[in-house]
């Protein structure tokens, strides 16, 4: 092309899933098709109630329209209401909750609104690839936290501590964490916020996995002091298998909202009013329609579980959410060659822990994302495979 690309771009990459996804579909074209255990996308639907709610809504002559930047009042209303009853936390619907199209979009807007070119931004290691490739667009400086294995995947406090964080600006993470499946103890957020306040800078806890094979719904701010330095995070994409609808949203303090308002209103025109309500309704759910979710999750890690010991891995039966994090034995390589080993001669393809960091470099990811059948299957090819 004769025109250049943004010096931006320079420092990041593709989507690793995109660049994946690709050439999965490339081999797909040609023999047995690959079984994808990589990506966390649900391939479960959302409830009757919600798909008859985007239908119903879709239908009406006066739905398509703009919509307000705030989002719609029904659904703030929905999430402050769920928020309170699944976590305990109260919030003012018209002031405090930002809807958003997919948290992965707030997570820029947040950057955006906040971090200055030359700003420090704390990012968990391993974690969520876009907190740092974020980071990176908006010209400030990646500051890796690690989650150490030998703390069961908690963050290192005491290291922290004796870094100089004079420059940080702001601080990501990640409870129940992906890609580790740990949850945070009540300390952990406590520290986090006297961390913040000590140093001046906003924590936001990214939370979309609370509801996924876990009882313990724990939530930053219901922690004192957590509205002055906190906000946080959460979508139906996981929790209500609703990831291609795009419906995620922010809470917390007013001010912290308002200034986001200020970047997210020149940067979109609001979410279809049909899935705003749709998303009121998946916010209704039952607590049966969830308990059913998870039955079927159960039954997955089960055969994740079955799937990784046939490869030699180990994992830690505590992990929670839509993941199966497992460590390789000493005589592989690397994730990365056992993942590519077993995507070229079995057909399957789970994700390796490179892209999530260095820190869980000896590992490898499985998605529960897909069928039971389709697990069977991948077991099966797995058997004929020689990964010694």
């Amino acid at each position: 092309m004769i025109i250049k690309e943004a010096n931006r771009l320079g420092s990041i990459q593709e989507y690793y899933f995109s660049r994946k996804n690709a050439e999965i579909a490339e081999m797909n074209k040609t023999g047995i098709p690959v079984i994808n255990l990589g990506i966390g996308s649900p391939d479960l639907r959302p409830s009757d109630e919600t798909i008859e709610k985007l239908h119903e809504i879709a239908l009406r002559d006066n739905s398509h329209g703009y919509q307000p930047y705030r989002g719609d009042l029904e659904l703030r209303k929905a999430i402050s209401c769920w928020y309170e009853k699944t976590f305990g936390v109260k919030s003012n619907p018209a002031t405090e909750v930002l809807p958003l199209a997919g948290s992965k979009e707030g997570i820029m807007h947040i950057t955006m609104t906040f971090v200055n070119d030359g700003d420090e931004v704390l990012v968990p290691d391993p974690g969520y690839p876009t907190y740092a490739s974020v980071t990176l667009l908006a010209g400030a400086k990646i500051r890796n936290y690690k989650l150490k294995e030998e703390l069961g995947w908690q963050i290192d406090f005491d290291e922290l501590e004796k870094q100089d964080l004079s420059k940080v600006k702001l601080m990501w993470t990640c409870f129940p964490n992906m890609p580790t499946g740990v949850r945070a103890t009540d300390q952990t957020y406590i520290r986090l916020i006297a961390l913040a306040k000590k140093h001046g800078f906003l924590l936001v806890n990214d939370n979309p996995y609370s509801l996924v094979l876990n009882d313990e719904y724990k939530s930053i701010m219901t922690f004192d002091g957590a509205r002055e330095v906190a906000l946080e995070m959460n979508s139906l994409s996981k929790s209500h298998n609703m990831a291609g609808w795009r419906v995620g949203w922010i809470i917390g303090d007013k001010d912290y909202v308002d200034s986001i308002m200020k970047f997210k209103s020149n940067m979109d025109s609001g979410i279809f009013l049909g899935i705003q309500r749709a998303a009121v309704k998946a916010l209704e759910n039952s607590d049966e329609w969830h308990t059913k979710r998870n039955d079927e999750y159960r039954q997955r890690r089960k055969l994740a579980e079955e799937l990784a010991t046939k490869l030699g891995l180990s994992f830690s039966p505590n992990q929670v959410g839509l993941f199966l994090w497992c460590k390789i034995p000493d005589s592989m390589p690397s994730g990365e060659w056992l993942s590519n080993k077993i995507l070229n001669d079995a057909r399957v393809f789970i994700t390796p822990s490179f892209i999530f960091g260095s820190t869980g470099e000896r590992h490898v990811r499985i998605s529960l994302c897909t069928k039971q059948e389709n697990f069977a299957e991948a077991i099966k090819r797995i058997n004929s495979v020689d990964v010694k």
